[in-house]
């Protein structure tokens, strides 16, 4: 006869197996959902150009809007994550996500959709470090959480392959049923997180708004400097003086981090080695993948004349190939260690885009498809196993605010790229020179992080009791 404790902890194990599924589920539709989204508006921005007629410097606003708030709010979104739960949190981020993709549906001009798609960046912010504490509550094991990690990342290469292609065929309806397709997948995981329970709440000292109004000033500035350099150069007071005022929030932030009593990020944390480089690395990442798909989208379609929905299908083969990549990443990083995976996916990113890069202007369509393909599948290989490193250093109270830092750094990546990457192609003569000299560039940052990747710590990941005193240590080496 069972006792009355063996009982109860034969219900709790019951309720956490029947609670991971749809978690996971969950957590998968909601990257899912977002990474839809990021690519699906890509391949519409020449349509939502017409519609609104406006040229590159407006459509860049349109994917920085997202990118701009998403990456300044992730590091106070992984703080709150760890404060009100991730539950809690993933179900607010999911819901401001869904309504703002029905107000960019219903946008009557370009400074509505703007708008829009800024406060749709707000709700994305909190759903990526919640969706990945979610499943680091429903997954206590390491060897479990490393798969269920795959299978969130999955949902995003599965997003990204099918953005492209909805994309195109909805934008032949209309482009602004490329947002309105968020919300029954919105819905759904909604459902599914009820049928969850609620997460553990950790109160907090307090919120750091320094910290967060330096953070968004700082995006906003350089992202603003950035984007109108391409328009008027680098050297017009409204540039210089963008980019003075971003330097200057960028300090304030870090003092504010260093000095305040309720960081948004603890100073140990932010100087922590596995910090510092997977932040880098999922920079440069970004910057390379997303800064290709944003030139692609439109050089194919303005220079080479592709309909949305052939440009669509160019970018299938890469992303539907890379769908299958991610979940490798888990058997690579076991069977080799993490850094293994992180370093070949970076290699294997740096040698696409060069390639892409160096291909000459009559190369066929069809090469260009095939030469996305190893761009797409070296990020699948190495964020999965990144993001499960870093989780694997941090203590689970910290692990909202660490995927956060990440996720920030990666945001602001893409964000930079769409930015800069426009500005070089406005800069130069033609597109397609503009397109070389920003993939080069892509490539040569990929290759610098994949170099310090071989610093990551490469044994098995330390024990959570002294996971604080390993960060600290770290952030004094």
């Amino acid at each position: 006869m069972s006792s009355p404790l063996t009982t109860s902890r034969a219900g709790t194990d019951a309720a956490a197996l029947t609670g991971s599924g749809p978690a996971l589920a969950a957590a998968l539709l909601g990257f899912f959902v977002m990474t839809l989204d990021t690519l699906i508006v890509n391949v519409a921005l020449p349509e939502i150009g017409h519609a609104f007629d406006t040229g590159i410097t407006g459509l860049q606003w349109v994917v920085d809007g997202y990118t701009l708030m998403f990456a300044a709010l992730l590091l106070s979104a992984g703080s709150i994550t760890d404060r009100v739960g991730a539950r809690q949190a993933f179900g607010a981020g999911l819901a401001v996500f869904v309504v703002a993709s029905a107000a960019c549906g219903f946008a009557p001009n370009l400074g509505v959709l703007v708008a829009a798609r800024l406060v749709q960046g707000m709700g994305a912010a909190v759903i990526v470090p919640a969706s990945l504490a979610l499943i680091r509550e429903a997954y206590p094991d390491q060897a479990k959480r490393a798969r269920a990690i795959s299978i969130w990342a999955m949902g995003g290469s599965v997003g990204a392959a099918a953005g492209p292609v909805a994309g195109g065929v909805l934008t032949l309806i209309d482009w602004r049923m490329i947002f309105f397709v968020n919300l029954p997948v919105g819905l759904l995981a909604l459902f599914l997180l009820s049928r969850t329970r609620r997460s553990p709440r950790r109160p907090g000292t307090g919120f750091d708004w320094l910290g967060q109004l330096a953070a968004v000033v700082a995006m906003g500035g350089l992202t603003y400097a950035a984007i109108e350099a391409g328009v008027d150069g680098f050297g017009v007071p409204r540039v210089i003086t963008a980019f003075t005022v971003a330097v200057i929030a960028g300090v304030v932030f870090l003092v504010a981090q260093a000095r305040g009593k309720s960081p948004m990020v603890p100073m140990p944390l932010l100087r922590a080695r596995t910090m510092l480089i997977s932040s880098t690395v999922g920079f440069a990442l970004n910057i390379g993948f997303y800064g290709m798909v944003f030139l692609l989208s439109l050089y194919l379609q303005q220079a080479r004349g592709l309909s949305p929905p052939a440009t669509g299908m160019a970018f299938l083969p890469m992303t539907l190939l890379t769908a299958f990549v991610s979940p490798t990443a888990a058997w690579f990083a076991a069977r080799f260690g993490s850094r293994m995976p992180i370093i070949t996916g970076q290699l294997v990113m740096a040698v696409g885009l060069v390639i892409l890069g160096l291909a000459p202007q009559t190369a066929p369509t069809w090469l260009v498809v095939v030469l996305m393909i190893p761009v797409g599948a070296g990020g699948s290989l190495a964020v999965p196993a990144l993001t499960s490193l870093l989780l694997d250093r941090v203590p689970a109270e910290r692990s909202g605010t660490a995927s956060g830092v990440l996720n920030a750094s990666r945001q602001v990546g893409g964000a930079l790229a769409v930015a800069a990457f426009g500005a070089l192609v406005s800069q130069h003569a033609t597109f397609y020179h503009g397109l070389r000299t920003s993939l080069l560039f892509a490539a040569a940052l990929v290759l610098a992080t994949a170099a310090t990747s071989l610093l990551l710590h490469a044994g098995p990941a330390p024990q959570p009791v002294t996971a604080p005193r390993d960060l600290a240590e770290e952030s004094r080496a």
